[in-house]
């Protein structure tokens, strides 16, 4: 049976006060913390054992009653970090999903119906998301380009140009049996970089390797809450109807 690993160690100090008692997992959204958003998308794919990766303030986490694992270098590493821990410890394939994200259980559906053992959910339509999240898109989109049988052939560079951007990871992906020991061989092989590097750059470096990682496209909303002026946009896109919880 497949489990999740929400990847929540971060402080999130891009939302300001909302984060100086609580990690950014517990931020709330139209009364419901984020880890519960995704925990109800999780749930409603039949995945019951969800495990989150603690870093600041672990304990607000846990005393909720999670199934937790501590990165006790949450400070001073970088999200592959957590990544590393969860499959150290954590046995079979996998769903991962960082903290920040709001997502509907249709595309976690998609991820578990992908025969691909490496499939990474990105957004096809992210321009106008980005558009009302930054001044210039570009300043943090990555490249993102994918062939016409859906394998990603480009991930996590910057560029000046919005052809290389045909979508946008969304920090959802599916770690299968052979996937999973890609990624442990290689970061087994490469410790130093193991806190250092974030999860598009590892993505990146393993394409470059010659694996192969499968694009899931997103058809329904989601959004990223990173910042204050994000919980804002994900306000109005609740208000809207685009988004309910």
């Amino acid at each position: 049976m497949i489990k999740a690993v929400i990847l929540a160690a971060g402080r999130g100090s891009r939302l300001g006060n909302l984060t100086n008692d609580r990690p950014k997992g517990l931020v709330e959204l139209d009364g419901k913390s984020l880890l519960e958003w995704q925990c109800k998308a999780l749930y409603g794919c039949g995945i019951n054992e969800i495990y989150i990766i603690t870093g600041y303030l672990s304990h607000e986490i846990e005393r909720l009653g999670f199934k937790t694992i501590h990165n006790n270098k949450w400070a001073n590493s970088n999200m592959v970090a957590s990544i590393k821990l969860a499959l150290d410890q954590i046995e079979g394939p996998l769903i991962f999903s960082y903290s920040d994200i709001v997502f509907y259980p249709d595309i976690v559906e998609k991820l578990l119906s992908e025969e691909s053992s490496f499939a990474i959910a990105y957004d096809p339509n992210w321009l106008s998301l980005w558009q009302q999240r930054f001044e210039n898109p570009l300043s943090d989109a990555e490249t993102f380009l994918i062939d016409s049988n859906r394998w990603i052939t480009q991930i996590g560079k910057k560029s000046s140009l919005y052809s290389d951007i045909q979508g946008q990871f969304m920090g959802l992906f599916k770690v299968g049996k052979k996937a999973r020991i890609i990624i442990e061989n290689f970061l087994n092989s490469n410790p130093e970089l193991i806190d250092k590097i974030d999860t598009t750059t590892l993505l990146s470096l393993l394409l470059e390797k010659g694996n192969s990682l499968r694009g899931v496209r997103l058809d329904s909303y989601w959004c990223e809450i990173d910042s204050l002026s994000d919980l804002k946009i994900a306000n109005k896109l609740i208000e809207s109807g685009k988004l309910k919880s």
